[in-house]
C-alpha cells in the first residue's frame, strides 16, 4: 500500500496544528511548526481566503494526517460509517479509534501512530492472545491487545514498563504486563482528536 513518504512536519505546517506524527519530537524546540508557524511552499505565508470547499477539504485532509490514512482507504471507512445507525461523523471517528494501531498509540505502548503502525507490522502484538500483523484491525469492547512474549525483552518495551501511562476512559493498561483492553466502545466526547468531523460529512455528502 502506498504510504507518504516526505518530511513529516510539512504536514502539521499544511494543517496549521500539530498532527503529533514524529512522537517525543512533536512536544519539544525542534518541532518545525514552532520554529515556521506558516503553510510549506514558496507562497506559505501569503494570506488566502478560504471558501467553503477548502474548510471542508483541509477538515478532511487533517483527519486522514492524524491517522495515517490514504485516501481510498479513509473513503471506504467512511462508507462504512455512513451505513450504521447513528450519525457519521461519530460513526467516522470511532471507527477510526479502534483501529489495532490507533488503540496501540493511545495504551502509550508507541509515540506516534506511524510508530505504532510499524510496531504491528512486524508482529509485535497479540489481540486475544492471537498475533495480529493488521494495523486497521477494527476492535471491540472486550478485546485484550498485548505485547507479544518474544517482543517484551526489547529495550522498546522494557522502557515502557517504567513509564507512567496515562489512557481514554474506554481503555485499560496494565503496563507491568504490558497489556490493554478496550473495555468500552469510545463515544464522540471521549475522542479528543481536533477534528470537525460534520465537515467531512458535507464534503463526501456533495
Amino acid at each position: 500500500m502506498a504510504r507518504y513518504t516526505e518530511a513529516n512536519c510539512r504536514l502539521c505546517r499544511r494543517e496549521g496544528q500539530k498532527l503529533f506524527l514524529k512522537g517525543e519530537r512533536c512536544y519539544g524546540g525542534k518541532c518545525a511548526l514552532e520554529k515556521r508557524n506558516y503553510a510549506p511552499g514558496q507562497h506559505g505565508q501569503a494570506r488566502k481566503k478560504t471558501s467553503d470547499y477548502g474548510l471542508q477539504l483541509r477538515e478532511k485532509q487533517k483527519a486522514k494526517r492524524f491517522y495515517g490514512m490514504q485516501e481510498k482507504q479513509f473513503r471506504n471507512l467512511f462508507a462504512k460509517a455512513a451505513k450504521r445507525a447513528g450519525k457519521t461523523g461519530d460513526n467516522l471517528l470511532i471507527l477510526l479509534e479502534t483501529r489495532l494501531d490507533n488503540c496501540v498509540y493511545r495504551l502509550g505502548f508507541a509515540s506516534s501512530r506511524k510508530e505504532a503502525r510499524q510496531l504491528v507490522v512486524h508482529g509485535h502484538f497479540t489481540v486475544n492472545g492471537k498475533k495480529v500483523q493488521a494495523p486497521a484491525m477494527e476492535l471491540k469492547a472486550g478485546d485484550v491487545i498485548a505485547v507479544k512474549e518474544k517482543s517484551t525483552n526489547s529495550p522498546k518495551f522494557k522502557e515502557i514498563k517504567e513509564m507512567s501511562i496515562t489512557v481514554p476512559a474506554w481503555m485499560t493498561v496494565d503496563v507491568d504486563k504490558l497489556e490493554g483492553k478496550v473495555v468500552a466502545m469510545p463515544t464522540r466526547e471521549e475522542i479528543d482528536t481536533p477534528v470537525a468531523e460534520h465537515l467531512i460529512v458535507e464534503l463526501y455528502s456533495k
